[in-house]
């Protein structure tokens, strides 16, 4: 039998994909009042916190943490940082749709790359799984509004960019996993960090308003921005990675349906379509889960 921290450390994976579904329905409720690189050292800040109060209820402030090999480091402050350094750039060199639909090429890129590392199978039912929950991811996302024009090609190629690093650094985490994920909260600080030196050259400090906007700053670093970069760390450290990344379109779709029920969004059949695709898509992926948990019985 496969062993269930195998199983464990997919679920907290698709934790992290559920929970970052609400980040498009937090950060609407901002209103857009915070720059990007200010929001970044503000959510990163505060999972550093969250991390911070773990150990301290450890009897600890997690300096053990703070020596890991060269490269977890290097991985962590390219998955956390340079990936929403490059996202952020590309919004503005290339409309925010077309943005998306590229950036989110990355967990079919994580299905592809993790064919590369050691023990890891690659089936046709992740690949093709992946393809059409991607499919579904774009209609979702694009809904016929998508218009790619050449004018901002370097825009598209950095939200390529983004595609890659984040399935690179969610794939290499393999490569470091007897990293612990507490180090996770040390990378949060350091990101924390760069966010405020870009916010300082680059942008005007503009604080929240309401108490809303606080509100969803706070719940952007507990959740999306804080636990779930944690539970993502030890589920694409320990879990099946083709897996995840398939269901890692689940993201998307959880954004659309928040948005509705919090009546930001109007419900759409181009919504229900996507549903059955991602859906689909992932349920024909976690067959090849099914088939290498008979074949190791």
């Amino acid at each position: 039998m496969l062993d269930s921290n195998y199983h464990r450390a997919t679920l907290l994976g698709l934790f992290s994909i559920i929970v970052w579904g609400f980040l498009a329905l937090l950060t609407s409720l901002t209103d857009g009042r915070v720059p990007p690189f200010q929001l970044l050292s503000m959510v990163f800040t505060i999972a550093f916190l969250l991390m911070m109060g773990r150990w301290i209820t450890q009897g600890h402030f997690g300096l053990k943490y703070i020596k890991q090999p060269i490269l977890a480091w290097f991985l962590g402050i390219y998955g956390l940082f340079a990936y929403h350094f490059f996202y952020f750039l590309a919004m503005t060199k290339a409309p925010a749709i077309e943005v998306s639909l590229i950036a989110y090429l990355w967990p079919l890129l994580i299905v592809i790359f993790s064919a590369l590392l050691p023990h890891e199978r690659l089936t046709p039912y992740h690949l093709i799984g992946g393809i059409i929950a991607l499919a579904g991811c774009w209609l979702l996302i694009g809904a016929g509004k998508s218009q790619f024009n050449s004018q901002y090609m370097l825009g598209y190629a950095i939200a390529f960019a983004c595609a890659i690093l984040w399935a690179s650094y969610s794939v290499a985490s393999r490569l470091v996993k007897e990293v612990p994920t507490d180090a996770v909260g040390w990378f949060c600080g350091v990101t924390a960090i760069l966010g405020f030196i870009c916010h300082w050259f680059f942008e005007q400090t503009q604080w929240p308003e309401t108490t809303t906007q606080w509100l969803s700053i706070l719940g952007i670093g507990l959740g999306p921005m804080g636990i779930a970069f944690f539970t993502w760390d030890y589920g694409v450290k320990h879990g099946n990675l083709p897996l995840i990344g398939v269901l890692s379109y689940a993201a998307p779709l959880i954004s659309a349906l928040a948005l509705v029920v919090a009546g930001r969004a109007e419900p759409s059949w181009t919504i229900a379509l996507a549903a059955c695709a991602i859906v689909g898509g992932a349920l024909l992926a976690s067959r090849a889960g099914k088939k290498d948990t008979q074949s190791s019985t």
